[in-house]
């Protein structure tokens, strides 16, 4: 997001999405699943009593997520994210190869559930096949499936 501000004297520049915090019950339980996930641990600290700050990183993503203790009032499993890949047949392989329950390739809209087909878009458009997992707290990752950009998407 590009914003400009002469007013309070920020000036041009950029804001980034690094890092989304996921509210999760047992932290050594989320830990071990983002770790079969293939993710990389960036940090698992706790600088005090009360906290605890666990981050990972999906492969090639510039955003973290970071769970831990003392760091949300959420309620564990109320997050949902997407995932982009440029191969949902690809990806779905892997994480059925890495022991993680995911739903079946579809496409169409995400949502409602109801309007779903199966399989990946018979055109294999942009922006049109899915697949889906729950971590054990219930967050649900979507992965879609993203070939060619929308204009001033990088």
């Amino acid at each position: 997001m590009s914003f400009t501000s002469s007013d309070a004297g920020i000036g041009e520049g950029e804001m980034h999405l690094e890092v989304d915090v996921i509210a999760v019950a047992d932290v050594d339980r989320s830990k071990q699943f983002y770790e079969d996930l293939g993710w990389r641990l960036d940090d698992d600290v706790a600088p005090m009593d009360g906290l605890r700050v666990v981050q990972f990183t999906p492969p090639g993503s510039r955003c973290s997520i970071t769970f831990g203790l003392g760091l949300t009032t959420a309620a564990p499993g109320s997050a949902e994210a997407t995932l982009v890949v440029s191969d949902i047949e690809a990806a779905h392989k892997e994480l059925v190869g890495r022991g993680i329950e995911v739903v079946d390739v579809w496409h169409g809209p995400a949502f409602p559930v109801e309007a779903r087909q199966p399989g990946p878009d018979p055109e294999r458009a942009s922006y049109g096949s899915f697949c889906s997992f729950n971590d054990p707290d219930g967050n649900v990752w979507l992965i879609q499936e993203v070939t060619t950009r929308h204009p001033g998407r990088v």
